[in-house]
């Protein structure tokens, strides 16, 4: 399947958090509703002035998609460029897989496309930062990091990677 079609499948943010009904659903928006990038970060994001397809692979009950999904929904709502996509990870296995490591699909996994769906790049599961403290083996850091990571309290670094990915 080619990465247009599958996009036209998925559903949007609304559909995916209204999946669910109790805590997830809770969760997700709570991180969504407690997302304050910093200006300059604001302002990077308001300044995309190209289409950016986002294909999502995630998961209501996962924990790395409570936290990321709500940010890119948050760019899509700050500019009108930012269109998203999500769609479910166990029947799109083996779309997923060749954007995966060793062809274990983590999610989410967020697919970044031009207009013209040509790939700009991906963001796979965690932030860079909350991936190299985890690697450090600095087990207080370790500690500390995904405590605060899964409150929510790593949002810009996601932003950060997207704007990376997504070169603005």
């Amino acid at each position: 399947m080619n990465p247009e079609l599958l996009f036209k499948m998925g559903i949007s943010f609304d559909d995916f958090v209204n999946k669910d009904d109790d805590s997830y659903k809770e969760k997700t928006l709570e991180v969504y509703n407690n997302i304050n990038f910093s200006e300059e970060l604001l302002s990077r994001v308001k300044s995309i002035d190209k289409k950016i397809n986002v294909l999502i692979c995630a998961e209501m009950w996962c924990p790395d998609c409570m936290i990321n999904v709500p940010v890119v929904e948050k760019m899509r709502d700050l500019n009108k460029h930012i269109h998203i996509s999500i769609v479910g990870k166990e029947e799109n296995v083996d779309f997923f897989k060749k954007y995966s490591l060793n062809e274990i699909i983590k999610i989410p996994t967020f697919l970044f496309f031009d207009e013209k769906f040509n790939l700009l790049g991906s963001f796979i599961e965690r932030p860079q930062y909350v991936k190299e403290v985890s690697n450090s083996g600095n087990q207080p850091a370790v500690i500390v990091t995904m405590r605060k990571y899964r409150k929510g309290e790593y949002t810009e670094e996601t932003l950060k990677d997207i704007l990376k990915i997504i070169g603005q």
